[in-house]
């Protein structure tokens, strides 16, 4: 099967970074875009930033110029540098990869299970 498994997370004070990393095991024959969400108590998750097989890179207005984020094919990875961390940056962090499973042909999405993002003084 697959799993997706988060890392990173913590409590950081407004204007500190950290980093999440995401990396997709099991029998995995092909990854697309790799992204992060991330889901605040009482809000609908959204998305943080979305990278694509070829590198093409979005991101939500709300984090440009702060987030980074990168992947490494080799190591089915996802990363989000989170630079000038604000408290509104609060939230639960997942990544999602939507990829295709050795011996079949559907692209499905595959969710990590989250991990806890806080900035706070």
């Amino acid at each position: 099967q697959v799993q997706l498994v988060e890392s990173g997370g913590g409590l950081v004070q407004p204007g500190g970074s950290l980093r999440l990393s995401c990396a997709a095991s099991g029998n995995i024959f092909s990854i697309n875009t790799m992204a992060w969400y991330r889901q605040a108590p009482g809000k609908q998750r959204e998305l943080v930033a979305a990278i694509s097989s070829g590198g093409s890179i979005n991101y939500a207005d709300s984090v440009k110029g702060r987030f980074t984020i990168s992947r490494d094919n080799a190591k089915n990875t996802v990363y989000l540098q989170m630079n000038s961390l604000k408290p509104e940056d609060t939230a639960v962090y997942y990544c999602k990869s939507s990829l295709r499973k050795m011996w079949t042909m559907g692209w499905y999405d595959y969710w990590g299970q989250g991990t806890q993002v806080t900035v706070s003084s």
